[in-house]
């Protein structure tokens, strides 16, 4: 059985209208590795994004962990900067 760690991948964002407005997005789930995790939290992304273009809600949950809790209208992910670290519960979150 592969062994599951749990990640946070850090995405940078950007307004699309105005590029001094930034911040980061930030997903965290399980996965076996670093490139797993990456795909994972854009596919988790993608799918938010798709619900939210066909009128239907965020899930807030998700059977594989990964999940997005809302989506910012307007603003871009910039995957290709996103950084990919074993995730560190520093405040004892389940």
């Amino acid at each position: 059985m592969t062994q599951l760690f749990r990640y946070e991948v850090d995405v940078p964002i950007h307004h699309s209208t105005d590029q001094t407005r930034r911040g980061l997005h930030v997903f965290t789930g399980p996965a076996t590795g670093p490139n797993e995790a990456l795909a994972a939290a854009h596919s988790a992304y993608d799918q938010a994004v798709q619900r939210v273009s066909a009128s239907l809600a965020v899930p807030d949950d998700a059977s594989n962990g990964w999940a997005v809790c809302g989506v910012r209208p307007n603003w871009v992910l910039e995957w290709h900067k996103a950084t990919v670290n074993a995730w560190k519960n520093h405040n004892g979150l389940t």
